[in-house]
């Protein structure tokens, strides 16, 4: 503890190293008991507010201990930012010896076998596609770690990554000819090696999955699990602890079956008629399911003939193409794939049509051409107890949104952490001088046809007192659309709207622009970071509750209503108001940051239930007068006022 007190002090190792570093007591605090848990093997659950620096908090005392540590984060941006920039500063100030390495899910690494036999052009391709090939093929040529994200001129988001990496249906593993190249085994290899693993939530739980089901392990073990952004560790949970299968998995199929068919059995043209016939088949089944997008409890089109039908055509198939594969398996390893695929599916695709199981919900999505059938869980408490008991390691859980007025009882439940030691830290930021939460007065009820006109009209003075330099946070796209549609032409200032470009390119324009004004919905609301005076006020439409047409949610609504528990009190609310957090944390994101908060929804006054969610706020002056808000922008004494 005492080299821990040498470390964050003013002329501290720390210090020396980051340029404008501050102490800070609960920085201090966090450090110590992260120290206590990993010397003590426990478990520290730990809400540190924006500013805190929880990052350092948790690294220093890890990478003192000298033992094998993991930490896992809930985005690859996140990951890079940990592994590429604190990760190296801590190295440098501790001057330690530590191996490091970062890991991502096999989707973001190059595949040479893929690269040679599926990337290829294909009629109906034009120019801008040609030239999206050739960049991914000149990238290949010089890449040393083969993370797409290096890739300069092509975006992850690009469809034709799907083709140029492997997927756990279609890697051939040690059979591959390209195997001793491969830059995902590398990656694997220096993540065995490293003495602090970087990885993200997805990664920990698809390992978890493989251990659990006999299939070996992707991660080393460890002595020490760090899970920052904590508050999105169940939602990685509900999709590997569940089944899916989706039509991108069918055609994908297809496709690798020709493609394998054309280098190992061309004598045998048959087979791509009954691939090409998997793919109709897919097409249909999309159809029967309805021409709109959805996202439904499966007993909504259970018993329909058409779909029945469909998904009983997919199954035989399936099958046949499974006994077609089988002699030809001894060609080629890729078509011995795809044989295991055909298995694998149809296992799948009858597991889901089996029926309901307990404390599983099944659902079904559809896009514009895809669907996908998934069986999730309804909470994975008990699960998560196995996970940690088959791994004995100390583990610390990190954000700065776990609490819901001061308390922990939501997420300890959710993951049954009834062990757990919980810290509560505030946020070391001066909100009580430097920020100002507006009520705007006389807005309709949420669910009124007329709520989100009423919000804009009563945005556009604010808008117009801080200068633009505004996110406005909506909790849905059709508000979004509607706002952005009546703010067309009536800002004097830049406006971003979300969707319009990639969400990083959308973001680094809004900081250029200076006095921009950003639409956004859900993915706008937590992990962005916008210090300075280019985001000086934050404007939500309404408290975040989650969609109740969600059939995941209603299941597990229902199942805390068998239990005897209120589904509102128990999980709609303290959710909601984790959310709510994590999009006021947007705000001041610096010490010298100002700034305004409005939120606009009317039952935070008007509901018993709204005094939970500024009580989980930090302590903001509260005010309903507009003139208050410009007086603030203005930079007059009286900015301030006292309580609402």
């Amino acid at each position: 503890m005492l080299e821990l007190g040498a470390i964050f002090t003013p002329d501290g190792r720390l210090a020396r190293e980051l340029r404008g570093y501050r102490p800070r007591q609960a920085q201090m605090e966090m450090a110590v008991a992260t120290a206590r848990a990993i010397e003590e093997g426990g478990c520290l659950v730990a809400e540190a507010g924006t500013g805190t620096g929880k990052t350092l908090a948790y690294l220093v005392p890890a990478i003192l201990s000298g033992k094998k540590v993991i930490v896992s984060t809930a985005t690859k941006t996140l990951q890079d930012q940990l592994f590429r920039k604190d990760l190296p500063v801590v190295r440098r100030a501790l001057e330690r010896p530590v191996r490091t390495a970062l890991l991502k899910g096999r989707s973001n690494y190059l595949c040479l076998y893929r690269l040679e036999h599926a990337l290829g052009f294909r009629a109906g391709q034009g120019a801008r596609d040609a030239r999206t090939l050739e960049a991914i093929r000149r990238w290949a040529r010089n890449t040393h770690s083969g993370d797409i994200a290096e890739a300069p001129d092509v975006p992850e988001q690009s469809p034709y990554w799907s083709a140029a990496t492997s997927t756990v249906d279609n890697c051939l593993g040690q059979e591959c000819p390209r195997y001793s190249e491969c830059f995902l085994v590398k990656a694997r290899s220096r993540a065995r090696e490293a003495d602090v693993l970087v990885i993200n939530h997805h990664l920990l739980w698809a390992d978890w999955t493989l251990r659990n089901e006999g299939y070996g392990e992707l991660l080393p073990q460890v002595d020490v699990v760090i899970v920052d952004e904590a508050h999105q560790f169940l939602e990685s949970a509900a999709q590997f602890l569940g089944t899916t299968l989706t039509s991108r998995q069918l055609r994908d199929l297809a496709d690798d079956i020709v493609t394998e068919r054309l280098k190992d059995a061309p004598d045998v043209p048959g087979l791509v008629d009954e691939a090409e016939r998997l793919e109709r088949l897919v097409d249909d089944c999309r159809l029967a399911l309805g021409l709109d997008a959805r996202r439904e409890a499966w007993h909504a089109v259970d018993g329909e003939p058409e779909v029945a039908d469909s998904l009983a055509a997919i199954r035989d198939q399936l099958c046949g193409l499974r006994e077609f594969l089988k002699p030809l398996a001894v060609r080629g390893k890729g078509l011995e794939s795809c044989h295991k695929r055909c298995v694998d599916l149809d296992a799948r695709l009858e597991s889901f049509l089996e029926g309901d199981v307990h404390n599983f919900v099944r659902w079904f999505e559809t896009r514009k051409r895809g669907f996908s059938l998934n069986r999730t869980p309804l909470e994975v408490s008990e699960e998560f107890s196995k996970f940690r008991k088959t791994t004995p390691a100390a583990w610390i859980f990190a954000s700065a949104t776990l609490t819901v007025a001061g308390k922990f009882d939501h997420f300890k439940h959710q993951l049954g952490l009834l062990d757990a030691h919980c810290l509560a830290l505030e946020s070391p930021f001066d909100y009580l001088h430097h920020c100002l939460l507006y009520f705007p007065p006389h807005l309709p009820d949420p669910a009124s046809r007329d709520y989100t006109r009423a919000v804009i009209e009563a945005t556009l003075p604010v808008l117009r007192a801080s200068q633009g330099r505004a996110f406005i946070l909506f909790t849905s796209h059709q508000a979004l659309n509607f706002a952005a549609s009546l703010l067309a032409g009536a800002l004097d200032y830049p406006l971003f709207i979300q969707g319009s470009q990639p969400k990083t390119r959308l973001l680094e324009a809004f900081k250029a622009a200076g006095n921009g004004v950003l639409l956004g919905t859900a993915t706008f609301w937590e992990g962005v970071d916008v210090p300075g005076p280019a985001l000086s006020c934050v404007i939500i439409d309404k408290l975040p509750f989650a969609s109740p047409v969600d059939p995941v949610l209603n299941a597990r609504l229902e199942s805390i209503r068998q239990a005897g528990y209120s589904p509102f009190a128990a999980y709609q609310l303290p959710s909601a108001i984790i959310s709510l957090k994590q999009g006021v944390g947007r705000l001041i994101r610096d010490h010298e940051d100002r700034g305004v908060l409005m939120l606009c929804d009317p039952r935070l006054l008007s509901k018993p239930y709204g005094r939970l969610f500024l009580n989980s706020l930090p302590a903001i002056p509260r005010s309903r007068s507009l003139d208050d808000v410009e007086r603030f922008f203005a930079r007059e004494p009286d900015a301030v006022p006292g309580p609402a």
